[in-house]
């Protein structure tokens, strides 16, 4: 064990001084923290500048109905479309025929500059709805506007869960869905470029040593099993460091930044809402933005999160990276390792299908049994966690996962005694199978 504690130094200290480790430890929980923070500031300050539209209107219907807004007014014009299309001194002309109620296409914009999408968006909805209303008019139907105004109706489901106990005391909280999978997403995104990108490090840095010999002069002082164990933690240490270092600066700035950015009275019902002084259905906020910002603002459950986080990568980095380091062993290039690399990624993208599959049932045969087998577990469960699912469930997917890698390591730990010291020809799949039985 203290060899393998003088290799796991060695490959931590030559990873962790990279810059490259640095750099992207200290960038990426600054671009999530902007990824979270980018609605709150596109509203602040994505604004567009203020821009006129002469309004030409042959039907004198529509002009009169036009409402402008902080960044775009409507000017009636009583200029032919021709003289008015010559004044560049506004934004743009629109032009509306004498039929457009009859025939909606019969209206054109003319810009004296790039245009955009939210603007025409915003000019062609209040178009359909004065057409709209000037077609209900001819039914002839006494306060027919009125009518449909009462009738219409949005309905927005709250979800409350049954099977999840509440405290006595404490009203029930409502859940959402479309969080639970963003979230459990990202998490499943973020197992699944670990385990490729630490992976293919594992692997990489044995092809490297066993090309350049160095792996003949330390097998004269540790056993094969050793340097591969060391190497393997070593590297795990440093995705957990980098983990941990983002779980701190992400649940200490989200606590003091999400509450500097949100609106004093969205923050007071979201505090309301964790307190229990309130629950989801009496706050006046969208169920799934309600969700999202409590999360966000609820430093427990992002802890909880990623220690769930760090147990399936560290378990999940274990289980692959043997068989990384298996394949490292037993080629002389990272082109030769390409084909022998199939057989492991088939199952990581298998489990990344499987997790794209949680949205239309998180509890279905498909996903549950994806998320206990080690080979799809790790990214699998994670898409499920955010869906509260019963503990037992994960526990059982790790208690599996950590008993597959000892077997997988005690299987690749046989290829790379054998592989460190073969040159010069790549082994086939059948010659792996006789190295493991050797």
């Amino acid at each position: 064990m203290n060899k393998i504690g003088i290799i796991i130094a060695r490959e931590f200290n030559e990873r962790v001084r990279k810059k490259t480790f640095i750099i992207t430890t200290i960038l990426t929980p600054i671009l999530m923290l902007g990824l979270m923070a980018a609605p709150t500031l596109m509203m602040l300050f994505a604004k567009g500048d203020s821009k006129t539209l002469l309004v030409v209107d042959e039907s004198q219907i529509i002009a009169p109905q036009l409402k402008g807004n902080d960044e775009l007014e409507f000017r009636l014009s009583d200029l032919s479309l021709e003289q008015a299309r010559t004044d560049e001194s506004v934004f743009g002309v629109l032009w509306i025929g004498k039929d457009v109620v009859d025939n909606p296409s019969n209206a054109k914009l003319y810009t004296n500059s790039s245009s955009s999408m939210t603007l025409e968006e915003n000019i062609s909805s209040q178009i359909e709805a004065v057409i709209e209303s000037e077609r209900l008019k001819r039914y002839d139907i006494a306060d027919l506007e009125q009518i449909l105004k009462d009738v219409e109706v949005n309905v927005m489901l709250t979800t409350f869960r049954n099977d999840v106990s509440s405290v006595e005391g404490e009203a029930e909280e409502a859940t959402s869905s479309v969080v639970s999978y963003l979230l459990g997403l990202v998490l499943g995104l973020m197992l699944y470029m670990f385990l490729i990108m630490y992976g293919s490090m594992v692997m990489t840095s044995v092809i490297e040593e066993k090309g350049s010999r160095i792996i003949d002069v330390l097998v004269s002082s540790a056993t094969p099993f050793q340097l591969m164990m060391g190497k393997i933690l070593g590297v795990a240490s440093v995705a957990v460091t980098q983990i941990a270092i983002w779980g701190v600066l992400i649940c200490g700035v989200s606590s003091i930044l999400m509450p500097a950015l949100m609106p004093d009275d969205m923050a007071q019902t979201i505090s309301a809402v964790q307190s229990g002084a309130m629950t989801t259905t009496e706050a006046d906020i969208d169920a799934d933005m309600l969700s999202a910002l409590n999360f966000a603002s609820d430093t427990g459950s992002l802890v909880m999160m990623f220690v769930w986080l760090l147990l399936f990568l560290v378990g999940g980095f274990l289980f692959y990276s043997a068989m990384f380091a298996a394949i490292g062993s037993a080629v002389d290039s990272v082109q030769d390792s390409s084909q022998l690399q199939t057989p492991i990624m088939i199952p990581i993208i298998l489990a990344l299908i499987i997790s794209m599959s949680v949205s239309n049932d998180p509890n279905s045969g498909l996903v549950f049994w994806g998320s206990i087998i080690p080979f799809t577990s790790p990214i699998v469960m994670m898409t499920r966690i955010p869906f509260d699912i019963p503990t037992w469930e994960i526990i059982l997917s790790l208690v599996l996962l950590y008993i597959s890698v000892v077997a997988m390591a005690w299987l690749a730990g046989k290829i790379y005694r054998v592989g460190i010291f073969m040159h010069g020809k790549k082994p086939s799949l059948k010659e792996l199978i006789s190295w493991i039985k050797q």
